[in-house]
Parts: C-alpha cells; structure tokens; sequence
C-alpha cells in the first residue's frame, strides 16, 4: 500500500468482518470427499466523510475548503500518481488569468475574477512567490480592433480591473518589440508556479488532519449505501461521500459510477518552445493575440513565467493519448475510444481546417516562428528551444460542441466534475468553494 509519508503505515481502522467459506479434505470420510469448513479472515477497509479523487489543484482546493468549512470530516484523497499536480496542473503555463475571455455570468467568468484575488492573497498569505506583472492582448491588423474592442466590453461587464486601451505609440513603451495596431491592457493578470501552489495545498489539508494517498489508481467505484465503495490499486476505500476530480480522465470515473453522460474527455497537447535566453529581452512580461471567440484556445502568445524563462506557444493539436505529453506514443485503446465517439467526427467536422493549420504549426517550426512574428516581428528560429507540453482536458458533447463552462454532475452522494479546464487553476480556491457548496446543499450538510 503506498501511503503519504507523513502518517503512520498503520494508522487506519479496522471496519468490516467477513466470514469465508473455504472448502477442505476431510480424512475421516471415504474417497477424500470435500466438505465445508469455516475460516475467519479479518480485511480492512480504509473509512472517511469525504473521498476526493484526484490531487490536481481542483481536488486539492476542494479538499482544503472541505478542512476549513467542515473541520470535523475526515477527508481523503487518492492519486494514481506519486505527487500532487502530476498532470494538467504541473503542466501550466502558470499565469494567474484575469476573468477577460470568458462568458458574462458564466462560471468560468465569475469564478476566474474572484479567483485570481483569492489566489494572490493565498500567495501572500502562504508565502508563494507571485508577480502581478500584467499582459498586453495585441490586435495585429485593423481587421482585430472590433475583437479586441469587444474582449475591452466583456472584460468590463466581468469586472475585471483596470482595463485600458492603448495605442501603438503607447503600449511599445511597454513592449517595446511588440508590433500591432492597438492593444488592451490587463494589468491583473499575473504569473505563479502553480505545482507549488498544489504543493502548499497539500500541506495545508495534511496540517488539517487530511489525508493524501498516492499510487491510488481508481479501478472500481460504486454506491454502496448509505455511502460508497471505491476501489484503488492501494486498497480499497469506503466514503459517505465521493467528489470525482480526475481531470483528464473524469468522464471515464463518471461513467464508472454507472452515471451516463453525453461528454467525452478529448486531450489537446499545447506544445511550447523556449526563448532562448539571451533573447528573453524580446518580451517583458506577457503578450496574446486578439483568440479566434469560436475556439477556447488563446492562440499562440508570449508568457514570462516567475523562474525568469519565456515561453512561446502553445498551438492545440489533438493528443491520442490523455497523457499524451508527446506525439510519439498513441495510446491505442484511449485513441480507439475517441475515434469511436460520434460527437468527436462532428467536432472534426465543423473545425478540421483550423485543427489542421494547428497541426501544421507543430510539425513546422518556421511555420509557428511566423505566428510568433505577427507581434514579435525580431523573433527568428533560432531564438526558440524546444519546451514543455501540457494536455488540456477538453469536455466535447455528442453534437461536437467544444463545452466552453464548467460543468458539473451529480450520481448519489457523489458529485463529478466534468469540464473544468483553464482558467480552473486560476480559479481553484473558488471552484473548491463552489464544489463544496454544491456537496453541502446537495447532502444537506451543516457546520
């Protein structure tokens, strides 16, 4: 059993008796005949309140909020891996979003805005380094102004903070490499290494008695009232109540659950190259393009993070794998169920040329140079190393709609989160209220 390291490898309870019938030869009776004898065999279930699956930074915030609001439950969290933020989480880009993009009234939009507060203020409380360094979102040509006026109007409406347009003249003195027509400044926008972030999380719900069990691959789940069975590769596990946080594979455990759901998960790798480091000078702090509104990609851009590298990118190419962090290794059953999916050909089908631009620029490195140069026109080749990768878990419905808000699902006395890609690192701390307000109203909890 692999256990966090910080509590005892004893330290969990004893809860269920089965007796066992085993079957025994009896030398009393002629021809070794079989009969019936009785073992006793003590087994173990591990017990708890609340199960999380996942130690993401949305499992991980929702635990935390768990320890803060209800302190008397006892929480556990199981990951497949043997840290927090394996996967999507340890893979961001590590900006701290403002709320600009996203739907008025939507939850992405409401939770972003609040949550880029919340998680600035839990910086400077934790001590995690962060910058407020602001970005600059550029219309390249005339043609983008409308774009870029209408993200200035929807950013108001959501009440993102000091806003303001520039001109040419005006926002070169901020990026002075920058080409354009016109941009928007975004002065909350800000940058953090959101593993650390998960990291501290972590630390925070071990302080508050919680529990985190690493190498917990889930491979059964099910009700078992008046509460749940859930089935690890490090044992099996029994909670009142289950919140699934599984990020890339959430629809898989949702489904698990006997919850039939119209969503499938379909990965997309951002790839990224690095700015080689004597030409970072290119870029202060961040620089985006005017997003295409009908993607929920932001297009390639320029992100500083807070180690002091650049990043560009990253294009959006379809991942067949969900952990897919490279092209180089399909996996062949995850690939075959996507493949499967009707709502995936109907998806391909309304956006192939613009997936297929995407593919272009990922096998062709002059290629995604010369979308970096419509801001940056010094940027050359040379000047860009190969980076990271991250996958983003992109919820798509059976009519091919790319699901643009946070989406949750609710089976017994779980709750399923669906659909909760960028900004959800962002907006972790108020996705973990939101979370755990659900659960408390749907479950009738009270402090």
């Amino acid at each position: 059993m692999v256990r966090d390291s910080s509590l005892h490898p004893w330290d969990f309870k004893l809860t269920h008796y089965w007796l066992m019938h085993i079957i025994v030869p009896d030398a009393a009776q002629p021809y070794n005949r079989w009969v019936p004898s009785t073992l006793v065999i003590l087994m173990a279930d591990r017990e708890s309140d609340l199960l999380i699956i996942g130690a993401g930074i949305v499992g991980l915030a929702t635990a935390l909020e768990v320890t803060r609001r209800f302190p008397a439950m006892r929480i556990v969290v199981v990951e497949k891996e043997d840290r927090v933020a394996a996967h999507q989480t340890g893979h961001n880009s590590g900006v701290i979003h403002s709320g600009l993009y996203y739907k008025t009234g939507s939850l992405k939009a409401r939770n972003c805005v609040a949550g880029a507060a919340s998680m600035k203020q839990f910086c400077r409380d934790n001590g995690v380094p962060y910058e407020e360094c602001g970005k600059l979102v550029v219309a390249i040509t005339a043609e983008e102004i409308p774009g870029l006026e209408a993200l200035h109007q929807r950013g108001n409406a959501n009440g993102v903070p000091g806003l303001r347009m520039m001109e040419r003249d005006e926002f070169r003195e901020i990026e002075p490499h920058c080409e354009g027509v016109r941009a928007l400044l975004v002065p909350s926008t800000g940058i953090v290494d959101y593993a650390v972030v998960a990291q501290k999380y972590a630390e925070l719900i071990r302080q508050a008695n919680g529990e985190i069990v690493f190498g917990a691959k889930v491979i059964g789940l099910r009700a078992d009232n008046p509460g749940n069975v859930v089935e690890t590769k490090a044992g099996t596990f029994r909670s009142r109540y289950v919140i699934n946080c599984a990020g890339l594979y959430s629809d898989a455990i949702t489904r698990m659950a006997g919850l039939e759901t119209n969503l499938e998960i379909i990965p997309f790798r951002g790839e990224y190259y690095e700015i080689r480091p004597e030409r970072r000078s290119l870029v202060k702090n961040l620089i985006y393009p005017v997003p295409d509104p009908r993607f929920p990609f932001l297009g390639v851009h320029f992100t500083r993070r807070v180690n002091g590298s650049v990043e560009a990118g990253p294009n959006a190419v379809l991942a067949f794998r969900r952990e897919g962090y490279s092209g180089s290794s399909p996996d062949m059953a995850e690939a075959t169920g996507m493949l499967r999916f009707g709502g995936f050909w109907k998806m391909a089908k309304k956006y192939w040329r613009k997936g297929m631009a995407e593919q272009y620029r990922s096998w062709s490195k002059p290629a995604f140079t010369k979308a970096l140069q419509a801001m940056i026109p010094e940027i050359e080749d040379s000047d860009l190393a190969p980076g990271g990768s991250g996958v983003r878990a992109q919820a798509v419905d059976a009519k091919g709609n790319l699901v643009d808000d946070f989406h949750f699902m609710h089976s017994g006395s779980m709750i399923h989160v669906c659909n909760v890609p960028s900004p959800a690192a962002t907006a972790s701390i108020e996705v973990g209220k939101e979370i755990v307000s659900m659960m408390a109203e749907r479950f009738g909890l009270v402090r």
